[in-house]
């Protein structure tokens, strides 16, 4: 005890530190800290770190440099006593009074000490670890050191911020003109700061609720409208996840088109690797036969045509796929390909689509006017930074005859209770929670944050500004050809010279082509590999005349003759830009812009654009910052965030997005890094491995994949590498995978994409898997058996029992067993708004894990438990864990090395999928340390039941378990008040908004009910907020039935009550209840209310016009879906509407 007695001094001092840290009085922080009988003190040493106080290695991250260091003894308390103590941050006990002390779990986890006590007590217990019992089966708790301070220590902010600068410094500061898909961006400031760096545009949910969502719904369709003008093609979707995913639904829908009956889909030699990897894996799953060659071979006579090594016969071929430019930079017109397979084909023709850039086609024909079906591709140039390989924004759009079979989510105009003008999600018909297995795409997560960046971009620089661009980009281009040119034995090879941003270029000999990149790295340049003799350049925005000089003067080296200086490159320009004599340079030009060319050097004349571009007044209007300052704040006003109240959603996990996990995602170190680079990503290599390791550690399992970028992405990839395992063991066969009837929509969608065949399993009438059925269904298929897809804790919100026996009766019959931890909910039909179908594993950690329970493989949905922002509807990251034996299986890339020894293929384009954002989650696990980790899953658990608490005796709570507990989420019967006052779910979802609140889930899992799930985040006085505002409303409620209120003309039957309808005159106001009952019902919303920006948007009547049908259910057709708009309106629009 002497070194106890010896720290005795420095406990002392440090204890008024400790009691504002842990907001305990000062008697209570001594308790902590007081020896006991059985373990003679209450505090263990688990390990000594250094730590630091704020510093900073450039003035642009923290404060001025300090380079004060200290060393301390970090001593963590490991039991929680009392129980009610939620977070557990390091004491720092040192005689040294300069430690950090922002420590994070505090300021993360919701309530305090204090309110968690008052939480528990009001449920009935007297300890956090005696109401997890009751909550948590005792079958499937781990070891509480499992996830502790000891397995993932914890880093104050301030430290956190220092480690990532350290890492980020890992990385080789080099520019890259390797393209491939992946272009350096210059991000607009105004953009950056007041979009990428703003939690009213980062923290919002999917736009479900269109009343609360009308900023961001309007900057979406801008982004449609401006992929629609530039692709040539009317109707555009509201993103993808990125380009190889977007080619992948384009085959699949063309296999579609065709019923499934046409099994070939060609794809142009030019197309690139990456999407070339992801398609294989895709057409894998259905079945398509993928044949890659020179698709002018298709133009031809009779019924076969030869590509390749392989015979095509056309009444076979559902579509096809080229690049436009191409993965070498040429350009190549296929109109006549396009016109010759639409007259030639005998029955539909095949679809045709065009993987193409958005910036070329400034300059180049659109896909549309060449004859393409689909366009598709990355935006990710327009403002997005390369971030090592994502998020960035795919494009989609297709023609008018092809909208109801277009994946993703579509933004369409519709209109108001009061018949004004409203945006919303139209045609959701076409999505996975309604086709479920009879789905070809499960599609959820998009990339909405980073789609409003690139319409932002748009906007910002407008029709003139774009093209100005893509010229400056286009005549650098010119200039490095015209360079080459004169280099003897050097040669660009792209086809028939034609070119926009991308040089092909044979250097001579492998020897030129490794002095090329010898001097290229001397200047820290990386250049593209094409093959050992041969090296493509692409050029961005970014690109200043210095590094054009200096890539010219590499191969000048390489070719034996002396550097070029930028004054040298005007003769190139004067020779290699003709001047259209009739056509002077625009005065929009920048002055270092080079001369406007006609082109005719590097676009065929056949392919320059002739239509205009970006006509919209959005497009023309905001070009000073002031104007687009004004625009951005505009709309984000019209947008419920997490900057104004808790936004409830079971289970979408919307908690805290910390500021500090966020800052380094915009720096460059990490976000100017190339996915292809093959060396000097050390730091990111860090981040990969270290978030990889604390994933498997949680979970339980043995390996880990970031690749797949969004929760359904990741359900298929499981489900790919458990077929890919059969596979291995001569058991191809094994396709039947059993999924409860109560799944979400991804879950059969997503295993029929792996190539599946969905045997659905009962649940009881207490929402539990019917495990006799379950056994009897393992039992019929069992020499079939696949896998098994089970989300745990329930899509109900209950820790059910059984999971176990589940799993093993799975394995029994020779099945994996998938446990979708982390899954997601959109709308159950066109007016229901959405959560997740379970960001689980925020009620598992330190508690359960997906390995105890007897899984095989999860998924995680890093942009719900592991706080990765929503965005308003993407980016999302959804990473797979999986046990040892399917480790093997991990998805590869084509390019950079990942993957086990027998590989599936690519799931996504970039290596690492969505690698900027792994860095909120990697900083997220380490600023909250194990400890903190499982704190906030007793936090979130608590939470949800203590609201269960506050509404029992108001609503029907439909689910709990033996004890009376749910888990991080439950689930409000809303079935009584339908006969009783005429009133549905919507109309409760309605009135919440008018309170300021985000509705919870509505109509899933079950289409009576609302899943309300508050996170760990939310401090007790929110929650009380809430729960003030639902038994409100359940007052209001009570008004209808007893006659009150009409049952067709009520508070809760008109809303939401936007300003305008509040402020409208006397005799307009038609409403038996005052203005101060709708706008006010509660006193505190005087003081702080958000306001919907309109009236009940327009989903329709019930109808069977759409011809689609779930569960018997006929859908809506809303007005916007039966009167579909999907651009920004124009001038004439405009004019009409007044506006």
């Amino acid at each position: 005890m002497k070194g106890h007695t010896a720290a005795g001094v420095a406990i002392g001092v440090a204890l008024d530190g400790i009691s504002n840290h842990l907001a305990l009085p000062l008697e209570a922080a001594r308790d902590h800290l007081r020896p006991t009988a059985t373990s003679k003190m209450q505090f263990t040493m688990m390990h000594m770190v250094a730590r630091t106080v704020p510093r900073l290695g450039r003035n642009t991250r923290l404060f001025p440099r300090l380079a004060l260091r200290t060393t301390a003894l970090s001593v963590r308390h490991v039991p929680l006593t009392p129980s009610i103590r939620h977070f557990s941050a390091p004491a720092n006990l040192t005689g040294r009074p300069f430690l950090p002390l922002d420590n994070y779990p505090a300021r993360h986890i919701g309530p305090n000490p204090s309110e968690a006590k008052q939480m528990l007590a009001a449920i009935g217990y007297d300890s956090m670890d005696a109401f997890v019992r009751d909550t948590v089966p005792d079958s499937i708790r781990v070891d509480p050191l499992a996830v502790s301070e000891h397995s993932i220590p914890a880093l104050s902010e301030s430290e956190l911020l220092n480690r990532a600068e350290d890492i980020a410094n890992m990385n080789e500061k080099k520019r890259s003109f390797i393209g491939m898909g992946y272009w350096n961006a210059v991000v607009p400031q105004v953009i950056l700061r007041n979009i990428i760096e703003n939690p009213s545009w980062y923290t919002p949910y999917t736009p479900y609720q269109p009343e609360i969502a009308q900023g961001r719904l309007e900057s979406l369709i801008n982004y449609q409208t401006m992929v629609a003008s530039l692709t040539g093609l009317p109707i555009a979707n509201a993103s993808l996840l990125d380009e190889g995913t977007a080619a992948a639904e384009a085959m699949v829908m063309a296999f579609a088109h065709h019923g499934q009956k046409r099994n070939t889909f060609v794809v142009d030699q030019g197309v690139s690797p990456q999407s070339m990897a992801v398609l294989r894996t895709r057409a894998a799953g259905f079945g398509i036969r993928l044949v890659v060659g020179d698709v002018a071979n298709l133009i031809g006579s009779g019924e076969t045509r030869q590509i390749g090594n392989e015979t095509v016969q056309l009444s076979d071929l559902a579509g096809v796929l080229v690049q436009y430019p191409d993965i070498n930079g040429s350009i190549k017109n296929f109109s006549s390909l396009t016109r010759h397979l639409k007259s030639v084909s005998s029955g539909p023709a095949p679809l045709l689509a065009c993987a193409t850039e958005l910036l070329a086609l400034a300059v180049l024909t659109p896909p549309g006017e060449l004859g393409f079906d689909i366009a598709l591709g990355s935006s990710a140039r327009f403002g997005v930074p390369v971030g090592y390989g994502g998020p960035h924004a795919a494009f989609f759009s297709v023609s008018e005859a092809l909208k109801r079979k277009m994946p993703g989510r579509l933004v369409g105009r519709s209109r108001d209770a009061t018949g004004r003008p409203a945006y919303r999600l139209a045609l959701q018909t076409r999505e996975q929670h309604i086709r479920r297995e009879k789905a070809t795409s499960n599609i959820c997560t998009s990339q909405a944050l980073l789609a409003n960046v690139a319409a932002m971009y748009a906007v910002w620089h407008g029709a003139e500004g774009v093209r100005a661009i893509a010229e400056r980009v286009l005549g650098m281009c010119a200039v490095l050809r015209g360079i080459i040119k004169t280099i003897d034995g050097m040669k660009v090879v792209n086809a028939s010279g034609h070119f926009f941003d991308t040089l092909t270029i044979d250097a001579g000999s492998a020897q030129k082509a490794a002095k090329v990149h010898t001097e290229a790295a001397k200047r820290a340049y990386n250049l593209r590999v094409v093959d050992e003799r041969t090296v493509g350049v692409t050029f961005d925005e970014s690109v200043t005349e210095q590094e054009l000089a200096e890539i010219a003067s590499c191969f000048l080296i390489a070719g034996g003759k002396g550097p070029v200086a930028v004054h040298d490159l005007a003769q190139y320009i004067k020779a290699e830009i003709i001047q259209d004599p009739e056509s002077p340079a625009p005065a929009h030009a920048p002055e270092a812009h080079p001369p406007t060319s006609d082109l005719l050097q590097s676009i065929p004349a056949d392919l320059r654009r002739t239509s205009k571009i970006l006509t919209q007044p959005v497009f023309n209007t905001h070009h000073s910052e002031t104007e687009l300052l004004r625009y951005i704040h505009a709309l984000q006003e019209k947008d419920l965030s997490l900057t104004h109240a808790m936004i409830p959603l079971g289970s979408c996990t919307m908690k805290l997005n910390a500021s500090a996990a966020m800052r380094p995602l915009t720096w460059p170190e990490f976000g100017g890094v190339h996915p292809f680079v093959q060396d000097g990503v050390k730091g990111w290599k860090v981040i990969i491995d270290e978030l990889s390791r604390d994933l498997c550690t949680i979970t339980g399992f043995a390996a880990c994949s970031l690749q797949p970028n969004s929760g359904a992405a990741g359900e298929y990839a499981g489900l790919s590498v458990i077929r890919a395992y059969h596979a291995s063991r001569g058991e191809e066969h094994r396709d039947i995978c059993l999924i409860p009837a109560s799944a979400h929509g991804t879950n059969p969608a997503s295993a029929v994409m792996a190539g599946m065949k969905v045997v659905p399993v009962k649940n009881l009438p207490n929402g539990n898997l019917d495990l006799d059925d379950l056994r009897e269904k393992a039992i019929k298929h069992k020499d079939r058996l696949g896998a098994f897809m089970i989300t745990y804790p329930s899509t109900y919100g209950v820790f059910e029992p059984g999971v176990q026996e589940a799993c093993k009766i799975i394995h029994d019959n020779g099945g994996q067993v998938y446990l979708d931890g982390e899954s997601r909910l959109i709308c159950l039909w066109t007016s229901i708004d959405s959560g997740g179908a379970g960001a689980n594993l925020n009620a598992q950690i330190g508690l359960t894990n997906p390995a105890e329970c007897g899984g095989d493989v999860c998924h995680l949905n890093l942009h719900k438990t592991f706080a990765i922002p929503h965005g308003g509807g993407g980016p999302g990251v959804g990473p797979i864990c999986v046990a040892s034996h399917l480790a093997p299986f991990l998805p590869s890339h084509p390019i950079i090395t990942t993957g086990g020894s027998k590989a599936i293929e690519a799931v996504a384009s970039a290596p690492y999928g969505s690698a900027s954002v792994l860095l909120i989650s990697w900083a997220y696990i380490k600023m909250l340390g194990g400890q903190g980790l499982s704190d906030a899953s007793k936090l979130a658990l608590l939470n949800a039941n203590y609201i269960a608490h506050r509404l029992a005796g108001h609503y029907s709570l439909k689910y709990k378990n033996d004890k009376g507990r749910v888990a991080h989420e439950l689930l409000i019967d809303l079935a009584e008040f339908e006969k009783k006052a005429g009133l549905k779910v919507m109309d409760f979802a309605k009135r919440l908004q008018d309170y300021g609140f985000h509705p919870p889930t509505c109509s899933w899992p079950i289409s009576t009910a609302m899943l309300i799930e508050p996170t760990e985040s939310e401090s007790l006085h929110e929650i009380d907020r809430f729960c003030e505002a639902m038994i409100q409303i359940r007052k209001e409620v009570e008004d209808i039935i007893s006659g009150a209120q009409p049952r067709d003309n009520n508070l809760i039957k008109n809303a939401p009550h936007p300003m305008s309808v509040i402020v409208s005159s006397e005799e307009e106001w038609n409403r038996p209840y005052s203005r101060a009952a709708a706008a006010y019902p509660l006193p505190w919303l005087k003081q702080r209310k958000f306001w919907p920006t309109v009236g009940r948007v327009d989903d329709g009547a019930w109808s069977s016009d759409l011809g689609e049908f779930a569960d018997g259910l006929i859908l809506f057709a809303a007005y916007g879906d039966v009167n579909l708009v999907c651009e920004c309106p124009s001038v004439d629009e405009l004019a009409e509407q007044g506006l």
